[in-house]
């Protein structure tokens, strides 16, 4: 039996929501073992003089817990 935990993390870029989805990702991998899924919980952008400056995803991580 497996016991799985998640963990919230926010990831921005400066290109899009799905480059920040995978910087958010990659630096899970790096941080946590066996990162298994994300949710995407929240999409927010970061506007200056009328402009996107930042891209930024809120996701849960969920990685397997080792025995």
């Amino acid at each position: 039996m497996s016991v799985a935990r998640v963990t919230e993390i926010t990831a921005a870029s400066t290109k899009s929501f799905e480059d920040a989805t995978r910087i958010g990702i990659d630096r899970a991998n790096k941080t946590l073992q066996n990162v298994k899924g994300a949710w995407i919980q929240e999409q927010k952008l970061r506007i200056e003089g009328g402009k996107i400056t930042e891209y930024r995803v809120n996701m849960k991580i969920t990685f397997i817990l080792k025995d």
